[in-house]
């Protein structure tokens, strides 16, 4: 049986080739008079029907279906093959310079696919990693307290990742206030701290991108427009243009979107992690295993983990799963952040029985940050 619908299948494609229209000889039967002069239906470049048909650049389709029939043209590897080398495999070659992240490489396919089968959704992720950057300086910007700039730094750094935020048992208002933690932020910034930004390849395939673009534009301007029967490229073009700018953006933001980077520089700070206690601050890792700031990888249960698969993902395209938990978990380190800072304003020490040490230096009218012994 398969066989039988393989040979009726080869016979159906020679069947169509063999009764497949030639559109060049067609137009020039039509331009040669033999299907008549006047206005039978030749028109111009612009979709205007002619008196003179020798002066033809198409025809309408009712003339086309009489004329040349409602087949189509036989499919030619040679054009395809020279159109596609060159102007589609450069848009190709620039969505590698897409971010990706995720180990599982069917989920770096799955972005790529999601990316180039829905712009909106690139654009809408692109310009939600931004809002989001500008939004979080905003938020923070009338706190004042050690480290304020380093949050700022790490949380917008993780904005491709399933970020958590706990207060059990106070460690995140730890991490905040005691000066053994500030290590953590720095530390955490600098794990953080690698590139996915503009490099000899990505510059080379926008380069490549642009001057093939701007030769297609230019060829239709120059060239024959009744010779240029087959597309010149143009279209592909212009259909993947909005890719250049999504590229760009990426690479001038550098998201940090590499799973095992990212999973590996926050479990690394935390182990360098304190807690308050009632004695002395001690490393977290020796009270609990819950940590004020983590990564929810695989955490969830099995119905969680089918509901906020896409939330896991850290390629910048799934940033619609992450938005709503990412501004939840900063909300909680601001507000954190927002009680500490009154405290500060107040000249109130975390232990009361530990009066308020009056630093020398100063930032414009405030103080730059409190003592030491003020935050233990």
């Amino acid at each position: 049986m398969r066989f039988r619908l393989l040979f009726f299948a080869i016979l159906s494609s020679l069947h169509v080739t063999s009764h497949a229209t030639n559109l060049d000889v067609c137009l020039e039967s039509v331009k040669n008079g033999t299907f008549g002069t006047g206005n039978i239906g030749a028109t111009d470049s612009y979709g205007n029907v002619l008196e003179d048909v020798a002066q033809a650049t198409g025809v309408t389709y009712d003339l086309c279906v009489k004329a040349c029939g409602p087949g189509q043209e036989p499919f030619q590897w040679t054009i395809f093959s020279q159109q596609f080398s060159s102007w589609l495999l450069p848009w190709l070659a620039l969505v590698s310079q897409l971010p990706f992240g995720p180990k599982d490489r069917l989920e770096n396919l799955e972005s790529v696919v999601l990316t180039v089968g829905s712009p909106m959704l690139a654009a809408y992720s692109l310009a939600l990693t931004v809002l989001n950057g500008r939004w979080i300086a905003r938020r923070f910007s009338k706190h004042n307290y050690p480290n304020i700039q380093n949050a700022i730094r790490v949380l917008s750094s993780l904005q491709q990742a399933p970020l958590r935020v706990t207060n059990e048992g106070a460690l995140l208002a730890s991490l905040i206030v005691l000066p053994q933690n500030d290590p953590w932020w720095k530390e955490l910034i600098e794990w953080l701290a690698y590139p996915h930004t503009w490099s000899i390849s990505a510059v080379t395939s926008i380069a490549w991108v642009v001057i093939a673009y701007i030769f297609t534009v230019i060829d239709s301007f120059t060239g024959d427009l009744a010779e240029a029967i087959n597309a010149n490229g143009q279209g592909v073009g212009s259909l993947w243009l909005w890719l250049l700018p999504i590229v760009i953006g990426w690479l001038q933001i550098s998201p940090k979107c590499d799973e095992e980077r990212v999973r590996s520089a926050v479990e690394k700070a935390n182990k360098i992690a304190y807690a308050a206690t009632d004695a002395h601050p001690v490393l977290v890792k020796e009270l609990t295993e819950e940590r004020a700031i983590h990564l929810a990888f695989g955490e969830e249960d099995e119905v969680d983990h089918t509901l906020r698969r896409d939330e896991g993902v850290t390629a910048p395209i799934y940033n619609y799963a992450r938005f709503l938990p990412w501004v939840q978990a900063v909300e909680k380190v601001s507000e954190t952040f927002g009680v500490v800072s009154e405290r500060y304003h107040y000249h109130d020490s975390v232990d009361p029985m530990i009066g308020w040490i009056t630093m020398g230096d100063r930032i414009g009218d405030s103080l730059s940050k409190p003592h030491d012994r003020n935050r233990e």
